[in-house]
């Protein structure tokens, strides 16, 4: 494997957390309009992604390989409480 097929599997190995970590952004952004209003996107998005990138390695971690279900899961969840607690818990 050459150097571009290993980037090319690293950034394929986060794109589900980017994915997540976006999307989740904006639907809050959209949802709670009014809440949300003082919290910046990137914050939103930054903290979402970076839950869903350290589950995404645990679960390489505990699994041994990825694309388990339960990582994804797990994923989502971590997402949710990332942007409950960027949104709502930790204003400044």
């Amino acid at each position: 494997m050459g150097p571009i097929d290993a980037l090319i599997h690293f950034v394929n190995f986060f794109m589900p957390a980017l994915g997540v970590g976006l999307l989740g952004a904006f639907m809050s952004k959209l949802l709670w309009r009014r809440d949300l209003a003082g919290v910046r996107l990137a914050r939103l998005f930054g903290w979402s992604a970076g839950a869903g990138a350290v589950v995404l390695v645990a679960g390489l971690v505990v699994f041994g390989h990825d694309g388990k279900m339960a990582t994804y899961g797990a994923m989502v969840l971590a997402c949710a409480l990332a942007l409950s607690w960027a949104g709502w818990g930790a204003r400044r």
